[in-house]
């Protein structure tokens, strides 16, 4: 069991909950990537955002027209530390905590359907934050934070429940189930970022798919999902078996709306796509954020290692 840190405990303390084991900062060890993308018609490339604001402007109306050309499962990922890091940059509550502010800001957009949008929170824990905020702690290095969902507008939920007795020995499986909590009313779901249990977190979402979605024909917005984890073949599915199942059953349903992955190193480059647009790699100067390169385009997005081993050696100049 992975040691936890002073911030975690403290968080997890502060709402009578098990300390968790944040799965931030691994290595992506990407393999090939399975995705059926939309038929819809691509258009133009959308800019690459210069800022969080424009970045949240277009992932709003990337995801709109995904919905409105009928896409069961809609994807959003970007990096929430800065939008030149990568997943892991930062430590893996803030990075939490950064990503559910965001996604407060993205769901501005459907305050219209508040009433009949459900937000599923990772875990009780992350819920009780993003009602009531948390306190600073300087030991721990974590700042204040106010609820970001304290107003109650959307109708709010979570995946796993954690279980005080069987964490300590790191055991997180229970038996809530989340799609009691959907109702008849409900016709939109968000799935907020994933935090210590993706197993379980996953296959809560895909149950929420087969047991009420699918049927209803009801969309899922997967918000911050770290997906390329699954794509990547970071979990072996031999050990992961909810995963793999997620991974060869909804991955593939799954449209891409709007995307940034960063790429360092000698050939620092970022994989973006805003829907209905194309998929762009981009070569960006760090000291100018209007000096942006598009070295390749496509409509069918590639997989990280791809990019890596294949594309940016043949296009990086």
């Amino acid at each position: 069991m992975q040691t936890l840190s002073k911030l975690q405990n403290h968080r997890l303390r502060q709402f009578g909950a098990t300390p968790r084991v944040a799965p931030r900062g691994h290595a992506i060890v990407p393999a090939a990537a399975q995705q059926q993308q939309s038929e819809a018609r691509v258009q133009a490339p959308a800019p690459f955002p210069v800022s969080y604001d424009q970045a949240m402007r277009q992932a709003q109306e990337a995801v709109k027209a995904a919905l409105t050309d009928g896409a069961p499962l809609v994807e959003v990922e970007f990096p929430s530390t800065t939008l030149s890091s990568v997943s892991g940059d930062g430590e893996g509550q803030n990075e939490m905590n950064a990503s559910m502010g965001f996604l407060r800001q993205f769901l501005g957009a459907f305050r219209s359907r508040a009433a009949t949008t459900r937000v599923f929170f990772p875990d009780n824990v992350e819920l009780s934050v993003a009602r009531s905020g948390q306190t600073e702690d300087p030991a721990a290095g974590r700042k204040s934070m106010d609820p970001k969902f304290g107003d109650a507008v959307f109708q709010l939920g979570y995946l796993t429940q954690q279980n005080a007795a069987w964490a300590v020995f790191g055991f997180y499986k229970s038996a809530f189930d989340p799609v009691k909590l959907v109702k008849d009313t409900d016709d939109l779901l968000v799935i907020a970022y994933p935090s210590f249990n993706p197993r379980e977190e996953l296959s809560a979402v895909y149950n929420l798919y087969d047991k009420v979605a699918r049927d209803r024909k009801m969309p899922i917005i997967i918000f911050n999902g770290e997906l390329d984890r699954v794509r990547g073949g970071y979990y072996p599915p031999v050990f992961f078996p909810e995963i793999a199942k997620f991974g060869q059953d909804l991955l593939p349903i799954t449209t891409t709306a709007y995307y940034i992955h960063n790429f360092k190193g000698t050939r620092p480059a970022t994989l973006f796509r805003c829907y209905p647009g194309p998929w762009q790699l981009l070569a960006r100067n760090p000291l100018d954020e209007n000096d942006v390169r598009v070295l390749w385009t496509s409509d069918k997005m590639p997989s990280l290692k791809e990019v890596a081993l294949e594309i940016l050696p043949q296009v990086w100049k």
